[in-house]
């Protein structure tokens, strides 16, 4: 018997065990994860305003924490939410426009799977203590309003200073990829970086917000947060009476009583030009008022003329002089110690005077930008920003307490570009918004992925060639019986025609 017969039971053998070999092969379940998109809604009701925020993620987590790819907002007409605390009814009407809003950015079919989350800050905060009875019935309200949206509502709720600040710190280290980012393949990998702090000027208070270790005392008086597989211990440090506004109104209190014998107050941290009267009850009052000579204090209805100068010399020199005699805020000292270590950290300042000097006067140099902000005219101030000049020509007070900041060791990033990553994500005054909601994602169920199932590589590419040498085989075979046939019938034809 020849190998051209042999051949073909051959090659049956050997497909029958290929099909052996494919039953024995082991094989694994390759998830397929879904790409759909889904959706949260997160509510900031500020001091001043309600914002209604929308982000956007798909299923996809990285170690069990949601990545956000987008965020839409909607400003809710009208005062914040605490200003309603005598008609709580009409705090649920200035919602509407902005929930009818977010039902036309949501798709229908994904109304009742998007959570949607109320948070109330510092103004709520307050009504909180004064009268909670009053904050309690607006945040019942605003509870039966939401429930009865298409959302999938979870709950409103006052977020304490600390959280507000570490959702912040949060927010600021997703969009700087602290956390993580992205190789050349688009997957997520370990950032490899160090995470930023946070120092954050409001109207009354600063806060300085970072990272410490966990064996670090401060980490237990911090948040705790679980994100991206790991756990961040994130300690806040307030600092009362050193706002923005608190700074303005001790710094005038000091002018006042240091040139009280003078018709006019000279104010060097204030642009020529610019006039003010002001009544000493409304810069020393409260907490934060301190006086050295208590028998020269003015009487409460006085009022005096302060004009300003523009020196920024002068002005740095006061500040530094103001907060060196500050009793109510050590955080540059304790700083110093080996428990609480922000020294090591650099930080992102989130204030309204240090977006508009980074949009103003852009400079590497720090000393340098406080001095071209401080040195501006009321027509250039005037021209830069369509703010009230009041709050402009304060700008260069908080300037000068950040710059103050940065000759006790603070490290203050004014990258720019890291500004604009930031403000990408939406309004900076919320940036808790988007902390908040990374948090959360930990929490909200991700999409059960569909299977396949799989080989490993190397056993898919021997099989691979395997099948094709079966095929190629076969192939050639099947064409050289078709020739020897043809051949066969083309030599039985001639020799018929010879015999003819």
């Amino acid at each position: 018997m020849s190998w051209r017969e042999l051949l073909p039971p051959w090659l049956v053998i050997a497909a029958g065990l290929t099909g052996i070999v494919l039953l024995c092969v082991s094989t694994k379940d390759v998830p397929i994860t879904p790409l759909r998109t889904k959706y949260a809604i997160v509510l900031d009701a500020g001091p001043s305003r309600t914002i209604l925020f929308i982000y956007q993620w798909t299923t996809t987590k990285a170690n069990k924490t949601g990545v956000i790819k987008e965020c839409s907002s909607c400003p809710v007409q009208g005062p914040g939410v605490s200003n309603y605390s005598d008609s709580p009814q009409k705090v649920v009407k200035s919602l509407e426009p902005c929930l009818n809003w977010a039902q036309k950015e949501i798709p229908a079919e994904q109304h009742n799977q998007t959570p949607l989350y109320l948070g109330a800050t510092a103004s709520m905060r307050q009504l909180n203590l004064t009268d909670h009875i009053l904050s309690d019935s607006l945040l019942a309200a605003l509870t039966v309003a939401l429930k009865s949206s298409p959302f999938n509502f979870q709950g409103a709720q006052i977020l304490s200073s600390p959280d507000e600040e570490a959702f912040s710190w949060v927010a600021v280290n997703y969009v700087l990829e602290n956390f993580f980012k992205y190789d050349w393949r688009g997957q997520l990998v370990p950032s490899g970086k160090g995470m930023a702090g946070v120092l954050s000027v409001g109207g009354t208070s600063t806060w300085l917000t970072y990272k410490v270790e966990e064996e670090n005392q401060a980490s237990k008086e911090g948040v705790r947060l679980q994100l991206y597989g790991q756990m961040h211990s994130v300690y806040t440090h307030h600092c009362p009476c050193h706002g923005a506004d608190q700074l303005r109104s001790r710094l005038l209190s000091m002018l006042i009583q240091d040139q009280r014998s003078a018709k006019t107050v000279s104010n060097p941290c204030w642009p020529l030009t610019y006039f003010r009267e002001v009544q000493w009850k409304s810069v020393h009052a409260g907490p934060c008022a301190v006086s050295d000579d208590t028998s020269n204090i003015p009487g409460p209805e006085e009022v005096f003329n302060i004009t300003g100068s523009s020196n920024p010399t002068s002005c740095k020199r006061l500040v530094q002089s103001l907060l060196n005699s500050s009793s109510s805020c050590s955080f540059f000292k304790h700083s110093l110690s080996s428990v609480f270590k922000p020294l090591q950290t650099r930080f992102l300042v989130i204030s309204e005077a240090m977006d508009f000097m980074r949009e103003t006067v852009p400079s590497p140099d720090l000393g340098q930008a406080v001095d071209r902000l401080c040195g501006m005219s009321v027509k250039e101030l005037v021209k830069e920003s369509q703010t009230s000049l009041d709050t402009l020509a304060d700008y260069c007070v908080v300037s000068a307490f950040i710059f103050h900041l940065s000759t006790e060791g603070y490290v203050f990033d004014f990258d720019r570009s890291v500004w604009t990553a930031f403000q990408k994500m939406g309004d900076t005054s919320s940036g808790w918004t988007l902390g908040y909601l990374l948090s959360l994602t930990n929490t909200i169920p991700q999409d059960s992925p569909s299977f396949l199932k799989g080989i490993e590589p190397g056993v898919w590419s021997l099989l691979l060639i395997l099948f094709v040498v079966l095929l190629t085989g076969s192939f050639m075979r099947i064409s050289y019986r078709v020739m020897v046939k043809e051949n066969s019938f083309s030599n039985r034809n001639s020799s018929v025609f010879d015999d003819n």
